[in-house]
Parts: C-alpha cells; sequence; structure tokens
C-alpha cells in the first residue's frame, strides 16, 4: 500500500510540473486579462468600422461592447437612414451601403414582396442606387449581418456584453489610459483607446471633459442653439389650441401626463435637458409577418389623453413616418406634437447608472409600446385611424430574440466632448474654416424636442424641435475627435464627439459616425507606430492615408 501511495504521489508531482511546463510554453497568463495594439469600447456602427481599419492596417484589435448586438441604430431599426448628401460618405461607410446594395441585388432577399414592388421609394433619399452600387434602405437583420461579415471577414475579437467599471475601472499614467476594466472582471490594456458608444462612458471615467445639454447661444456665438419656444421647423408642435389640464379648463385638476409645470425659460438661454429619445421601430402590414402591438402590463391610456385630443382636433397624420422599406416594413419615426419621442424623460439618462438607464430605457418601451397598443385599439382614437392601425404590427422577423422590439433605444445625444476643438454651427453653416478636416456631414442640424410644456396663454405646447439646413456639406475637424492633451493623450471619440448641440444634431448621423470610427483607427495607428500622442499626429500623414480609403475630407473637386 504504501508503495501504491508512494507511485501515486509521484504522478501527481509529474502532472503538476507538466502542467506548468505546458503552461509556460503556450505563454499563458491571466485569463480575464486581455491586450492589443488598439481597444475600441463600443458596439455602434462606428466601433464596427474602426476595427475593421485597425485590422486591415495591421494592428491588433479588441473591440469590447457592452451591446451582444453590433450596430447600434443601424441595425436597431434606423433603416431609412438619415444620408444628406450621399457624395460626402466614403471609405468603409460606404462599403456597408454597398453591401446592403449587393444583398438586395438576390432575389432571395426579398421574401415579402417582390423586388418591383418596391421599386425606389423613399421621402427624398433614393432606395437603391444603381449607378454608385448602394442602398441606403434596408431591414435591421440585414444591417447587422453586414456587421457581423465585417467582423468575421477580418477576424476580429469582439468580447459581448462587457460592461465598463465606471466608478473604478480605468488606469491612467502620465496623461495616457494604460488600462481598464469590465464588471465582468476582464482589464483590457492598449496602446491607443477609441469611445465608441452612444453614452461616451470611457471617455468620463477617463477623465475627458465633456458637456451636456444645450448652450446658450451666446457661449459660441450661435443662433439655433438654446431654448427656442419660437422655432417650429418640422411640425412637431401643436399647431391648434389644446388644453392641458386633466379636467379641461381646471388648473386644480392637475396637468396631462408628460406635460412639465416648469416655465419655459429665456429664448436663446442654456440648460441640462437633452432631445428626446425613442425606438425606430421596424413594424410589417403582412398578414404572415406581423405580430399584434402588445398590451404593456403597466399600461394606463389616461397617459395618451393629449394625443386625443390632439386627434379631436382633426389632426390625422399619424402614419405619416412609417417609412418604408423593403418587405412590407417600417423604419417608423416620431412625427407630430404627440408620437414616439418620450419627451423629457431622459434627462438623466447620460450621467445615470446602468441600472438608471435600464429604468429609462424600459419607460421608453413601455410608453412606445402603450401608445401603439392605444391607437390600435381604443374608442378614443377615431375609428378610421384604429382601422388602419389594426393592419400593422411588430415584424416578425425581427429582433426575434427581443420580443420583436428594437434593442437599440435612441439615444440622440447624450455627452459630448469638450475637446481640441468644438464644432459649432458657424462650421457647419460654412461661416468658419475647419481646421484638419477627417469627415464630413451634410445633414440639417436637426433637435427633435427638448421638453412639452404650458404657454403663458394657458395652453400646451411642445419646444426644443430644430431643423436648420447648411447650404453644401461641411467638413468635420480631427480636434472634434480628440481630447484636450492635457486630459488624455491616447483616447479618441468619433460617436460622442465635441461639438455644440446643435452641431450635434448634424453630425449625429449614422453614416457620419462610420466615417468617423474609420477615421479614429487611422489616427489611433499613426499615433501607434510613430508612439505619439493623438494630438501630435501629423495631419498631412493622416490626410493621405484617409483619402488612400477613399474618405471625403472637403468640398474641394
Amino acid at each position: 500500500m504504501a508503495n501504491i501511495k508512494k507511485y501515486k504521489s509521484i504522478l501527481s508531482i509529474l502532472a503538476m510540473v507538466f502542467l506548468i511546463i505546458i503552461s509556460s510554453c503556450s505563454g499563458s497568463k491571466n485569463p480575464n486579462e486581455y491586450s492589443a495594439d488598439l481597444i475600441i469600447y463600443g458596439g455602434t456602427s462606428a466601433a464596427v468600422t474602426a476595427a475593421v481599419e485597425a485590422v486591415q492596417s495591421g494592428k491588433t484589435v479588441l473591440v469590447v461592447s457592452p451591446d451582444t448586438h453590433l450596430g447600434g441604430l443601424s441595425s436597431g431599426g434606423l433603416g431609412f437612414t438619415d444620408t444628406g448628401n450621399k457624395s460626402t460618405i466614403g471609405g468603409l461607410s460606404r462599403e456597408f451601403y454597398h453591401r446592403v446594395w449587393l444583398h438586395y441585388n438576390d432575389s432571395a432577399a426579398w421574401k415579402w414582396q417582390k423586388h418591383s414592388e418596391y421599386g425606389n421609394k423613399g421621402q427624398g433619399t433614393i432606395a437603391m442606387d444603381g449607378e454608385n452600387r448602394t442602398m441606403w434602405i434596408f431591414e435591421p437583420h440585414v444591417a447587422e449581418k453586414v456587421f457581423e461579415d465585417f467582423i468575421a471577414e477580418n477576424k476580429i475579437t469582439v468580447l459581448r456584453d462587457e460592461w465598463l467599471d465606471r466608478e473604478n475601472g480605468v488606469v491612467k499614467n502620465d496623461g495616457r489610459i494604460v488600462s481598464f476594466k469590465t464588471l465582468s472582471g476582464k482589464v483590457f490594456s492598449g496602446k491607443v483607446f477609441i469611445d465608441a458608444t452612444y453614452e461616451g462612458d470611457l471617455m468620463a471615467a477617463a477623465g475627458v471633459s465633456y458637456h451636456v445639454g444645450r448652450e446658450a447661444n451666446s457661449v459660441y456665438n450661435e443662433t439655433w442653439n438654446g431654448v427656442q419656444p419660437d422655432a417650429k421647423h418640422h411640425g412637431h408642435y401643436f399647431k391648434d389650441k389644446i388644453d392641458p389640464y386633466k379636467i379641461p379648463g381646471k388648473l386644480e385638476s392637475g396637468l396631462l401626463y408628460g406635460i412639465s409645470p416648469e416655465p419655459i425659460a429665456a429664448t436663446s438661454s442654456g440648460d441640462h435637458k437633452i432631445q428626446a429619445y425613442c425606438f425606430r421601430l421596424c413594424m410589417s402590414n403582412h398578414p404572415d409577418n406581423r405580430v399584434s402591438f402588445p398590451k404593456p402590463e403597466n399600461y394606463n391610456p389616461e397617459n395618451y389623453e393629449l394625443l386625443g385630443r390632439v386627434f379631436d382636433a382633426g389632426w390625422r397624420e399619424w402614419f405619416n413616418k412609417f417609412d418604408i422599406i423593403p418587405n412590407r416594413k417600417t423604419d417608423t419615426n416620431n412625427h407630430g406634437p404627440f408620437s414616439s419621442d418620450f419627451i423629457g424623460m431622459n434627462y438623466d439618462y447620460p450621467e445615470a447608472s446602468y441600472e438608471r438607464r435600464k429604468e429609462i430605457i424600459k419607460a421608453h418601451e413601455d410608453y412606445q409600446k402603450g401608445l401603439l397598443y392605444y391607437v390600435a385599439n381604443d374608442p378614443r382614437v377615431p375609428q378610421e385611424v384604429r382601422d388602419e392601425m389594426q393592419n400593422w404590427g411588430l415584424a416578425k422577423d425581427e429582433f426575434q430574440d427581443n420580443g420583436n422590439w428594437s434593442r437599440q433605444l435612441y439615444i440622440r445625444e447624450a455627452r459630448r466632448m469638450l475637446g481640441v476643438y468644438v464644432t459649432t454651427e458657424n462650421d457647419v453653416l460654412a461661416k468658419s474654416e475647419v481646421p484638419s478636416p477627417v469627415g464630413m456631414g451634410s445633414y440639417a442640424m436637426d433637435s427633435h424636442n427638448v421638453q412639452r410644456y404650458v404657454t403663458a396663454e394657458g395652453f400646451v405646447q411642445n419646444e426644443g424641435d430644430i431643423g436648420v439646413h447648411p447650404h453644401a456639406p461641411y467638413s468635420i475637424s480631427y480636434g472634434s475627435i480628440v481630447p484636450k492633451r492635457e486630459e488624455c493623450q491616447n483616447l479618441l471619440v468619433p460617436v460622442c464627439v465635441s461639438s455644440s448641440h446643435i452641431a450635434y444634431g448634424s453630425i449625429r448621423m449614422e453614416p457620419v459616425f462610420m466615417i468617423l470610427g474609420q477615421s479614429a483607427a487611422l489616427a489611433a495607428c499613426v499615433a501607434i507606430d510613430e508612439n505619439i500622442a493623438v494630438q501630435d499626429v501629423p495631419y498631412d500623414e493622416l490626410k493621405t492615408f484617409l483619402e488612400e480609403r477613399k474618405q471625403v475630407l472637403t468640398n474641394a473637386k
């Protein structure tokens, strides 16, 4: 027996030695520690294009995504792309829309209707541009597949459902991020980092300065920033005199749901309020591919009484933003005075904890689901509207792991960096010369409503909806994606860019985020190769690389 025990002991020791040797030879380390040249935090469209560019430029890259599904709004329901001038969209951003075009050129893509039935529908947006081999209107699952193809083809490692430890996760040394930790305990170290989130969480945790809300017009010598009670650019306001009280004419009865008791501030003054969020809904009117609008557990029809009064006044534009995408589906957006925008219910979202953000997202989901159920079923709604709404439902073949509901709330703005250069409406409207351009924008300065209040005359009104079109496409400065040197030297921010509220209303379009994501990655590669701060990247060198990738930088021909 003693010899057997001795024999087993020797075998155990040999096994341990063998494992140590194997571990040493394989270079094994702590399984929770990861490193790469470039670490990208986020799962948005900008995160994907940044990762693709980094790999194609010969760098190692890790995408650390709080999201399970990639693409952000582009794969989350915003299929009716806000393009502006398409000639400004180059590089990987254009490649994305080219791949969408390739998908819909296959007859197998048209499951719920014939291609010929769809045609080139769109409000100022050509769906399929055969001459330029691009398509700008698409279904959510198609966009997600394109993003996943980008990832697979370039063998990019994506760690999903990884959430930054915002309190204690970022380690900095000498003005540079060394690493960050996620809530799961994983640690990511790199030479350069990119924050490609809609919220700017890595940027904020790294100590980079930023702004939330609207600046007063006096801050940047602007016209369309701040409080704008007289601006009525899109028709998303109450054109009729609608009583705001639960019992009409009775102040003591209290305000209807969603109306703020706070008086309107002075015109052009700043505040910490942000434009409204909503879900961009993918709906279907095909009988075999629609799911009836669900009734939320906490459904309360009184929350929609204000819409009932709008219908009473004769408003019938409810279906005007059921923008048609392929296969008898929609990208349904906010429209009119009372719609899918949950006005005033997101002010604390940018700085909120993860738990609070989940509550805000759930509240938006409940509000919007309740709104759909109300319009389709409540006798308070005109019969002809209800009858038409009964033809619609959620698209059965989209977001199948989420009850056919979009996974991505439309974060129209959150934090905005205060970087090396602040883009303002003066840049968008060509009143100033933009230094060191790394991409272009062209869409209108578009802000959705910010608040719903009672006017001095005692009626309900919305405020904050702005739509001012630039005369021509405009350049976006490298300085707007770079923090101040004293705050961080190895971070780039292509989504929560350095801009004023109203300028961000134009920049915040998905094609632009993809453009800036690629440009940020190229700048990161130069910084890595030359071992310099991102603020010191030679612009002439960066410009050469950008143009090689067919990025469009200026209006010059």
